[in-house]
């Protein structure tokens, strides 16, 4: 079996999902599970909905505008306004407004959880029906009833023995299914998710449990660039990267691949290929056991909007493991990924992604053992297989703020 991951830049509109369909003719529809994401930009849509719900406990005018959007994809597909597919999302609509009628939680990430992971639900529905109205027959798989987690909401933890007896057991690797990317589900059934852009990493969970051939991710890119071109004006593809590269340019911040979607596919050494659906002919880029990377170039890796935190001890006391351990388990408490790391005798730097939108609580608590400074909207970037051309390239017109090499990384934290 292999396993086919299409983002949401891949089914945006009719001609997407129409296209998806041109790539199965091309590849084969046989011993395939196809995994997609929310059309387009759903997903930021329906974050919108969570906010004016929260804000006004009831159903927003905002979802309205997901309705519209979902059906006008669906009419273009489907001339015959009769056609199932419209029962069925409108079952899936009646059942999102129901959970914000009846919902008593004002907590987000779980409200979050419940009402974005209606997009990837809905795409599927478009898709898989489309599929079969082709002839295809396809399998509709809800992604809930085969990957349990735990509860942190957002960024949920895999219950792997679970999961893969489910996975085995809900799954023919002879047919073609389609099931959802980036959702999941609790012990108590509420629905999870991934952590955003997730979907590579439900691809890699099922291609584990169900032994797969390989992976494909298909993107509007020819492949892994070694820097994402809409911050870098000269880009080139790299053919090939071993799993230890990918996992490393994925820690660093790399926007083709899932952090956590290598994990599991190094386990059994099942090759990841990223692939471009508008070339068909090309060949991507392969992620497999093998030479750490070809062509041997600089990579660049930039994430936008992080903050810089500077640290040091109240009485000027050296910043030791106790103090380091407390700020660590602060991190944890209040969901700051660390991105970078700095210290000295009695000072302590780090750049943080604050994603959960928890650091003013954060900085309170840390003022109180600490004395603390922090600057906002910061860039950091991250070059590996670095030369001095490369870092003189990125520091030309930039205020640098911190700086550190390694053997092959250098990091740079920049106002700009």
């Amino acid at each position: 079996m292999k396993v086919y991951k299409f983002g949401g830049a891949s089914v945006k509109d009719a001609n997407g999902v129409k296209n998806l369909i041109k790539v199965l003719k091309e590849t084969g529809s046989d011993n395939k599970l196809i995994v997609v994401s929310a059309m387009g930009k759903t997903t930021n849509a329906l974050e919108v909905v969570v906010k004016d719900y929260l804000n006004f406990s009831q159903i927003p005018q905002s979802l309205n505008e997901v309705r519209d959007f979902h059906l006008a994809i669906t009419r273009e597909l489907f001339p015959d306004s009769s056609a199932p597919v419209f029962n069925k999302l409108n079952a899936l609509f009646t059942e999102l407004e129901n959970f914000l009628d009846h919902n008593k939680s004002n907590q987000y990430d779980f409200v979050y959880d419940q009402i974005v992971s209606y997009g990837e639900l809905i795409s599927t529905t478009i898709v898989s029906e489309y599929l079969n109205s082709l002839h295809f027959n396809s399998t509709w798989l809800d992604a809930r009833e085969l990957i349990k987690t735990d509860s942190t909401y957002r960024d949920a933890q895999v219950n792997w023995p679970k999961t893969l007896d489910l996975i085995q057991e809900k799954t023919d690797p002879k047919k073609l299914n389609i099931t959802q990317g980036f959702i999941a589900s609790d012990p108590n059934n509420f629905t999870t998710t991934l952590g955003r852009e997730g979907s590579d990493y439900s691809a890699a969970i099922l291609a584990y449990c169900l032994n797969a051939e390989s992976v494909t991710i298909w993107k509007d890119v020819p492949g892994v660039l070694n820097a994402d071109p809409r911050y870098f004006s000269k880009t080139e593809l790299l053919n090939q990267i071993s799993y230890e590269e990918a996992i490393e340019l994925a820690f660093y911040g790399a926007s083709v691949i899932h952090p956590k979607t290598l994990q599991p596919l190094q386990r059994k050494e099942i090759p990841l290929f990223v692939r471009s659906f508008i070339d068909l002919e090309g060949n991507g880029t392969a992620v497999s056991k093998g030479k750490t990377i070809i062509p041997e170039v600089p990579c660049f890796i930039v994430k936008k909007d992080q903050v810089l935190i500077s640290l040091s001890s109240l009485d000027f006391s050296f910043m030791v493991e106790e103090n380091i351990s407390e700020i660590f388990k602060l991190f944890h408490q209040y969901q700051m990924k660390v991105d970078l790391i700095q210290n000295s005798a009695i000072s302590f730097r780090v750049c943080v992604d604050n994603k959960f939108n928890q650091l003013e609580k954060l900085i309170q608590h840390l003022k109180a053992r600490f004395k603390v400074s922090y600057k906002t909207g910061v860039s950091l970037y991250t070059i590996r297989h670095f030369n001095e051309q490369a870092i003189n390239e990125l520091e030309r017109d930039k205020k640098v703020l911190l700086k550190q090499l390694t053997q092959n990384t250098v990091q740079l934290v920049t106002e700009n």
